[in-house]
């Protein structure tokens, strides 16, 4: 006969085993999880509020992103899966979106992405990563996992 504990400890175990296996699960494991509903309900609306302006309301970019302006600058670009964000790991794009852009170019560079610290906290930059990503067709999601774990 089986006692109560000893199941519990089996129960326990295998979630414990399920958990170190799986740690890339729906939402990649990230602090950007697009499965997580009220992150990415926060994360839209501070999108909506502080990025939309520059890279679109539906996540478009600006037209002629590829394309340097009058000041050198390259528009805003989309941040859905027409444009290149679901190339990069996480922490690169969380630490674009805090630090700018300048940090991660080179020195001749010309951008207009302002930084975000002291304006946004960390949370509500994985906030914004979170429903940028929930936007994204699996493929792009899957693609930007595997960037993920080679950035590991």
């Amino acid at each position: 006969m089986t006692k109560p504990y000893t199941i519990g400890i089996a129960l326990a175990l295998a979630t414990l085993v399920v958990a170190l296996l799986l740690p890339w699960g729906a939402g990649g494991g990230s602090r950007a999880d697009y499965t997580n509903p009220a992150l990415v309900a926060q994360g839209e609306a501070l999108y909506q509020q502080y990025c939309s302006s520059c890279h679109g309301r539906e996540l478009e970019g600006q037209p002629h992103w590829q394309t340097p302006g009058p000041s050198g600058a390259l528009p805003a670009p989309p941040h859905d899966e027409s444009g290149h964000t679901w190339h990069h790991p996480d922490q690169m794009l969380f630490e674009m979106t805090k630090y700018g852009i300048k940090p991660f170019a080179p020195a001749d560079w010309v951008s207009d992405m302002p930084a975000f610290s002291g304006v946004l906290s960390d949370q509500q930059i994985w906030a914004v990563l979170a429903y940028i990503k929930s936007r994204w067709p699996e493929k792009a999601r899957a693609y930007q996992q595997l960037r993920n774990e080679a950035a590991k």
